[in-house]
């Protein structure tokens, strides 16, 4: 399947959207498309790479315009709807006091305003017609334009209604552009911390260069005070880094040669020189900043009903505007200039822009501030969802321990032997346990590379098998053992993780390796807090079960299984959701991706594989599992936030559409309120990014 991403021109409303997605649909190839209103963007998969050219011919058929936008241009656009809100107040302003002009200086006026101002919106309205829908645009199309024809026919002063219509939605529009670039605030900002130039080092010689010129291996020198200008791993010197852009930790990170560092974190203290490992797309940074793009182009579920309704709500109110002259000409007999002026307001007040906002401007500011904070929502259903989160699986290694497990003791056979057939076999592996194997072997002066293996062999959430100088040897934990017909005797206890060296061909034990891990300061806490937020803990381990219960016992949780394979961990929170329950998933492993993607939310730590971080719906930055509390809390009130937009962008047609038909309402109230109602639902999910992250 082939994704591309396209920016749309010309939206104004929900209608807007799905006129847009109904024509992108209509184009062979296109399997799925999504378009975001506040983002304008539209994400479109197809069977096969659609040409360009096509795809801006179905969307300029629709009425729309199709093209790049850089945020030079945004800007730009800014300034164009905020000089044309200014120049239509300037022509309306004398038509609110008619009756001090002549009647040709208020049909010049109020013709400069229907055709400046008013020509997108009669532009847009045809489109709509064509395409046999509707939208904003026929909205104020038709009402501005009833209200001018009745002006100019009737002689009499109903050009203010008409101008100031235009200017009052003209002005709604601009404020709701101005609104929406501060959404795209938190994405704008993490682009611009890209560093343009890296300090180059070959030899003895330093020259300073684009990172354009700059390639994978290339060695770079980070001053003290500078930015990391790429992703890359420390060779000479030490320093502390301060990675809070992306991980929302405020604490200095302390960094030396062997550690790897972050592309646009700050070097503070210590010239350090580093090679470089991605470039480009590959960055953390730019991964980063491509999740956030990802999810707030994808739809949230209760956007997908909004837009269904709204496709519904324009032919509604043009009808209940048709009935308003029905019911009027029933009563009196007749329609006169107040029935049609009713009609008109109920057009202008019925726009379904705020429809439209309610969602996405929400879900928008929702994953930037939840980005600010070291917590990427790469799936917008997961932010949905994880408000209703009750229950949340979590892995022990790695996630409620430190993840750096000890080789304490090794028993059977030949101690050194063991670790050196071991650690040959393990060579190149990230697996917790090999490191530490690895580690101590490095320790003692042991060569992984004495014992070469051959026909290697990893089984998830078991081991390695693979051949030592001829001899086939299985390394893992008991049940991969006991998968080859070997029952070993129960050495492990529930203080330490075991792992066991049989030889195949001798069908002996030729070591028994004991780690050590110790639990993060912090998940105690972690627990409670669970707790304290409603939401069950629950601890699934592949780990041997007298650990696990070990780890239960000591954080106080009452829920929880170990010698659980990758599968039987996803059956598990299966089982949860089948008693009901909405499930979170905290995990950081290749074994955890099956269970991330079993769960309603799955919530990956960044210190652990890309396998993980692609399954999961939520990222957090680092390796603490407390920034689960951050993401449950920010959707909470993300999803508070939206429900209350939606009740305000209903409620207010149900309020404004009856008091608009008993002419309780002229149509330059009307355009007032219309435009009120988008820029407070705008104004109200901006607010939603004051909301205060607990530090602890």
């Amino acid at each position: 399947m082939i994704e591309k991403s396209y920016k749309i021109k010309g939206m104004t409303c929900a209608s807007c959207v799905n006129t847009v997605e109904k024509a992108i649909r209509a184009v062979p190839g296109v399997l799925e498309v999504e378009v975001n209103l506040v983002t304008e963007k539209a994400r479109v998969r197809g069977e096969i790479d659609i040409p360009d050219e096509l795809m801006e011919r179905a969307v300029v058929q629709s009425g729309y315009g199709l093209r790049p936008e850089s945020a030079d241009e945004s800007v730009a656009h800014e300034r164009r709807e905020r000089n044309l809100v200014i120049a239509a107040a300037i022509l309306t302003l004398p038509l609110m006091h008619p009756f001090s002009l002549p009647f040709s200086i208020q049909f010049i006026l109020a013709s400069l305003v229907q055709v400046g101002i008013g020509l997108p919106f009669y532009r847009g309205a045809l489109a709509a017609l064509r395409n046999r829908t509707g939208n904003m645009d026929l909205l104020v199309a038709l009402g501005t334009g009833a209200a001018f024809v009745l002006s100019f026919v009737g002689h009499h002063p109903y050009f203010e209604s008409a101008a100031s219509v235009l200017t009052l939605v003209k002005l709604g529009k601009w404020l709701e552009i101005r609104a929406k670039m501060k959404t795209k605030k938190s994405l704008q900002a993490l682009e611009e911390l890209k560093p343009t130039t890296a300090r180059l080092k070959i030899g003895n010689q330093e020259f300073e260069m684009p990172i354009s010129g700059i390639k994978v291996g290339d060695q770079i020198v980070v001053l003290p005070g500078e930015r990391v200008p790429l992703d890359g791993v420390v060779l000479e010197g030490e320093t502390e880094v301060d990675e809070s852009f992306l991980t929302g930790e405020s604490r200095l990170v302390y960094k030396k040669p062997g550690d790897s560092v972050i592309g646009a974190s700050i070097n503070t203290v210590g010239r350090v020189v580093v090679r470089v490992s991605h470039l480009g797309a590959d960055t953390l940074l730019s991964k980063v900043i491509r999740l956030i793009e990802d999810a707030n182009s994808k739809k949230a579920p209760i956007q997908k009903l909004v837009d269904r309704v709204a496709a519904f709500f324009v032919p509604a109110v043009i009808a209940i505007s048709v009935l308003v002259l029905g019911v009027y000409f029933l009563i009196h007999g007749n329609i006169n200039e107040e029935s049609i002026v009713r009609a008109i307001s109920v057009l202008v007040i019925a726009c379904p822009c705020a429809l439209g906002l309610a969602t996405p401007t929400a879900m928008m500011v929702g994953t930037g501030l939840a980005a600010k904070n070291g917590v990427l929502i790469r799936d917008p259903d997961a932010l949905e969802l994880a408000h209703k989160m009750n229950a949340i699986a979590l892995d022990k290694t790695g996630t409620l321990t430190e993840g750096k497990p000890k080789l304490v003791r090794i028993t059977a056979g030949d101690p050194d032997r063991a670790l050196r057939v071991a650690a040959g076999i393990q060579k190149g592996s990230e697996h917790p346990l090999a490191s530490a194997v690895l580690s101590e072997a490095k320790q003692r002066g042991f060569n992984p590379d004495e014992f070469s293996f051959s026909g290697h062999q990893a089984i998830p959430g078991r081991g390695i098998i693979a051949r030592v100088l001829g001899v086939p040897y299985v390394l893992g934990n008991a049940r991969l053992l006991l998968d080859h017909g070997f029952k070993v005797a129960a050495e492990s206890s529930e203080l330490y993780t075991c792992s066991y060296l049989l030889n195949l061909e001798s069908r002996e034990i030729e070591g028994v390796f004991f780690f050590e891990d110790e639990l993060k300061p912090s998940a105690p806490s972690l627990i409670r807090a669970f707790e304290r937020m409603k939401v069950k803990p629950i601890l699934l381990s592949g780990d041997n079960t007298a650990v696990v219960a070990s780890v239960a016992k000591a954080l106080g949780i009452s829920d929880f299984k170990g010698n659980l394979m990758p599968e039987e961990k996803a059956n598990e929170i299966r089982a949860y959701q089948k008693a009901g329950l909405c499930v979170g998933m905290v995990g950081d492993g290749v074994n955890d991706a099956p269970a991330l993607a079993a769960a309603d939310i799955g919530i990956a730590l960044s210190s652990g594989t890309d396998v993980a971080m692609q399954t999961a719906g939520i990222t957090i930055m680092g390796n603490d599992p407390a920034r689960a509390l951050i993401a449950i809390l920010i959707s909470r009130r993300t999803y508070s936030r939206i429900r209350y937009n939606l009740i305000w962008a209903f409620g207010y047609n149900v309020v404004c559409i009856p008091l608009a038909a008993s002419g309780a309402l002229s149509p330059t109230l009307a355009g007032l309120a219309m435009a009120l109602s988008s820029i407070s639902v705008v104004a109200s999910s901006l607010l939603l990014g004051w909301t205060k992250i607990p530090k602890s």
